[in-house]
Parts: structure tokens; C-alpha cells; sequence
């Protein structure tokens, strides 16, 4: 399943289900699908979701070597960059006191 955050600030992001429902929690949100964030509520949510991205970023452990074999030629992804999109998103939205929605 996809999920494609919108606003009138900025253009549609869509990502995977799993991805998305795990930064809509990182937000503050339950994992509902569609869901919403009022304007007056942006800023919060990005400052959360900044939060939980940075606090992801100092807890991740150093790859091990002996990574599995049929995942080694596959390139990770970090949560941190997947979250680019949705964190400008959220900032657009923000600075032009937008709604942001979900569906």
C-alpha cells in the first residue's frame, strides 16, 4: 500500500505504507490512514519529527560486517533520508500555515 502526504504548499509525497505509518507515528499521530494535521499543528509535528529522526540517527548501530548475503548488494536506505521529502513538505506547510493530510 501506498500513503501520500498532501498540502497547498507543496507537492504530493508518496511513499510505502510501512515507511509512512512509522513517520506519522514519529509525529505524534496514531497510524490512521486517511488522517490529518491542522495547520496550527505543523510546526509541532515537524519539530517531533525532526526529533525522532535525529534521536534515530544517534542510537543506530555500525553495520556489522557479515550482513546477510542476499541483502548485501542492496543499498540502505536510512530513515533519515527517507524522511527528506516529508520534513520540506512539513516546512512548506508550515511557513505558509497549510494543512497537511494523508491518504
Amino acid at each position: 500500500m501506498l500513503v501520500t502526504f498532501s498540502t497547498d504548499a507543496h507537492a504530493d509525497i508518496t511513499m510505502f505504507s510501512d515507511v509512512a505509518l512509522t513517520m506519522i507515528e514519529m509525529m505524534g499521530h496514531s497510524k490512521t490512514v486517511p488522517g490529518a494535521i491542522l495547520a496550527t499543528d505543523v510546526p509541532a509535528a515537524l519539530d517531533r519529527l525532526e526529533s525522532a529522526i535525529n534521536a534515530e540517527k544517534a542510537s543506530t548501530p555500525v553495520e556489522e560486517e557479515n550482513e546477510d548475503e542476499e541483502n548485501k548488494d542492496e543499498p540502505k536506505v536510512s530513515i533519515a533520508n527517507r524522511a527528506l521529502p516529508l520534513i520540506e513538505l512539513l516546512s512548506a506547510a508550515a511557513d505558509a500555515e497549510c494543512n497537511v493530510m494523508w491518504k
